[in-house]
């Protein structure tokens, strides 16, 4: 048993355990957005493609530039190298150069004229970057929407067990009821068998709905890239839904969707690449300039200084055109699945409008149902206190009113989902 000094002592260190523990507040949705973007292993990875895409860009740029190379070598050969002529009718030799020698080179080459190859390289990344750059877009809308998700997971979840454990609270008392009948011996046994047995299952419900409720914050928790054992508080607060009619909805959706970009980007790179392919093979003019040096003692000038001006011409290549077919194949591909996917689109639009509005009328009508079930409960209640109504009409009018509370929080969390995903079909989460 504790002392006072000891119970005093307890009850100073709980205190401060409890000033010292973590107070979690609760988190809106644009702050879960922020913490998923900064987070989330997915858009760090299109982040990082479209870093790639931008070293391409400056890679294909750089074809313009002057190519620099610098070369060395030793050669060593079997026999002296040398000639043979006629001096006065008679056979002549002398050695032209040495048998081993080294020759090295500095020789830069600066393109004149491509055809086009290098612009439509660089027109080519330059689509890819911003294709990248709207996917990176499309995979934060997606975390988004995924958050979203997760986000009204939870909260449909805890007004799931709110609702469960006051059926159990309402159980509870009409148990008590029960008894107390039974003992006046108004009542059968029968109706107090069956109200315990109702109560274990709604206590069992509670068990099951706290259970999928932790599995909700845990899915929340993985999204953010948290721990799946953090606390989780939300605030019950949603975007508003877009003003504009469906028509203008959908117009909307067709131009700003992100996913369509990427695919009109796709389809410019893969045409500009099939036009660098076909330029290979017009004239390509460069010039090419730099110092020479062969180690070589019967040479006069062992080292000079050249330029060049040089044209190459593939008159006949039997692979050219069919990789420039092969590329624009795979344009006209994108397009099928560009118009496919503006379909998709519309789609998506109209059926987010439509459950949207499915589900306002749902509020409406379970809002008023709520009101009749709890009205409904009351007067079965104490007419079953005064012998006037049957046990099964309690636990009947008991269901009624856990029912339309369950319908009237699923059609709210179902109009916010449905905004939301109506947001996201137009590309403006």
């Amino acid at each position: 048993m504790l002392t006072n000094n000891n119970y005093l002592r307890a009850s100073l260190i709980s205190f401060l355990i409890g000033l010292c523990a973590p107070v979690v507040s609760a988190e809106t949705l644009e702050e879960a957005w922020n913490s998923a973007i900064d987070n989330n292993h997915q858009i760090k990875a299109a982040k990082t493609d479209t870093s790639a895409a931008e070293e391409q860009l400056n890679s294909a740029k750089g074809q313009r530039l002057p190519e620099f190379n610098v070369s060395s070598g030793y050669t060593q050969r079997s026999e002296t190298p040398g000639a043979v002529t006629q001096i006065d009718g008679r056979t002549a030799q002398f050695n032209t150069a040495q048998p081993g020698s080294m020759d090295a080179e500095a020789i830069a080459t600066l393109p004149i004229y491509t055809g086009g190859r290098i612009s439509h390289n660089i027109n080519a990344a330059e689509a890819s970057l911003q294709a990248a750059q709207h996917n990176e877009t499309t995979a934060q809308l997606d975390i988004k929407m995924q958050v979203a998700e997760a986000y009204i997971a939870v909260l449909r979840a805890e007004s799931s067990l709110q609702v469960a454990q006051s059926h159990v609270e309402s159980l509870k008392a009409h148990a008590v009821d029960v008894n107390n009948l039974f003992d006046q011996g108004m009542v059968a046994r029968n109706d107090v068998l069956a109200a315990n047995v109702e109560l274990v299952n709604a206590e069992q419900q509670v068990v099951q709905v706290g259970n999928r409720l932790d599995i909700a914050k845990a899915g929340y928790n993985r999204l953010l890239d948290r721990d799946l054992a953090d606390e989780v508080k939300l605030v019950k607060q949603f975007p508003d839904m877009p003003k504009e009619d469906l028509k203008a909805l959908s117009d909307n959706a067709f131009k700003q969707r992100s996913e369509l970009a990427v695919l009109t980007q796709q389809i410019e790179s893969l045409e500009q690449q099939a036009q660098s392919v076909k330029a290979g093979v017009l004239p390509q003019v460069a010039i090419n300039g730099g110092y020479q040096y062969q180690e070589n003692r019967y040479q006069a000038a062992e080292s000079m200084w050249m330029v060049n001006a040089g044209v190459k011409w593939k008159l006949f290549d039997g692979s050219t055109r069919h990789q420039s077919d092969a590329i624009s194949r795979q344009a006209i591909s994108l397009k099928e699945q560009r118009d496919d996917l503006t379909s998709t689109i519309g789609l998506q639009v109209r059926q987010a409008w439509l459950d949207w509005q499915e589900a306002q009328k749902r509020i409406a009508v379970t809002g008023q149902a709520i009101e009749q079930a709890e009205e409904n409960m009351r007067v079965t209640t104490d007419s079953y206190q005064q012998g006037l109504s049957t046990n099964t009409d309690v636990l009947k009018a008991e269901d009624l009113r856990t029912t339309s509370h369950d319908n009237f929080n699923n059609a709210n969390y179902d109009a916010a989902l449905a905004a939301l995903r109506l947001r996201r079909a137009v590309g403006v989460l």
